[in-house]
């Protein structure tokens, strides 16, 4: 970690970051459509949580799971997302000359095993948002290999969102072309080379715990509904 005298901070705190997230983001285009703001981890749920509120829109959150390599559990070879699609990092897999059905096994066990698991705790077993037509923000805390936010893509891609747009306060910049390349667009304030790790890049980094997890996605299911009511009252009259 750099001392409190380096320059190399790039933001005070979560605060700052979403600040200067939120000032990237095109707000109107996302005000005027009908918006879906989703965290892809536990730490983007607070990104997804101040995005909404300056676009007053719905918001949720899309859990996945990692799938390690079978002889080094460090490793994420691929993920898992609640909706059971899956990503596989083709280069990794190759290199330790993993067999596919390994992972597409490992990827059922660790949907049944820990995905439904959260899908119960932070939803209370609800499924996602329908996001059929709409204009769906995929948020994390940063982006490191971009394989979770590949599978949020996927899943959402499946799920028929109309345009799909990525914010985080900060990742790589090889990164950012690779999904610049599947997605509407991009959206962050900070591009790096050679990505560190998150906590480097705050002065005071932050973590989100389980209660307050669970006290955001809560705290939208009021407004999620009324904002469905609204939209597809809106949608009827027209």
């Amino acid at each position: 970690m750099p001392s409190d005298s380096s320059l190399d901070y790039v933001f005070q705190d979560r605060n700052d970051a979403a600040k200067k997230l939120i000032d990237a983001l095109p707000l109107e285009l996302l005000q005027e459509n009908e918006a879906v703001i989703i965290g892809v981890s536990e730490g983007g749920v607070y990104y997804a949580d101040q995005i909404a509120k300056a676009t007053n829109a719905q918001m949720d959150i899309l859990l996945t799971e990692p799938i390690a390599a079978p002889n080094n559990p460090e490793i994420a070879i691929a993920m898992v997302s609640e909706t059971e699609e899956v990503v596989m990092h083709k280069a990794l897999i190759d290199a330790f000359g993993i067999n596919e059905d390994y992972v597409y096994n490992e990827a059922q066990r660790k949907y049944e095993e820990e995905v439904l698991t959260y899908v119960y705790k932070y939803r209370k077993g609800n499924e996602l948002l329908p996001l059929k037509g709409k204009y769906v923000v995929l948020v994390d805390e940063c982006i490191e290999t971009g394989l979770t936010m590949m599978v949020a893509l996927k899943s959402v891609i499946e799920q028929e969102a109309k345009n799909i747009y990525i914010a985080t306060p900060v990742l790589d910049k090889t990164v950012y072309q690779n999904l610049l390349s599947v997605c509407d667009g991009v959206y962050c304030p900070h591009k790096i080379h050679d990505y560190i790790s998150v906590e480097y890049y705050f002065k005071n980094f932050e973590t989100s715990n389980f209660e307050e997890i669970v006290e955001i996605v809560k705290s939208y299911e009021k407004k999620n509904k009324l904002l469905s009511g609204k939209i597809k009252k809106e949608t009827q009259t027209v």
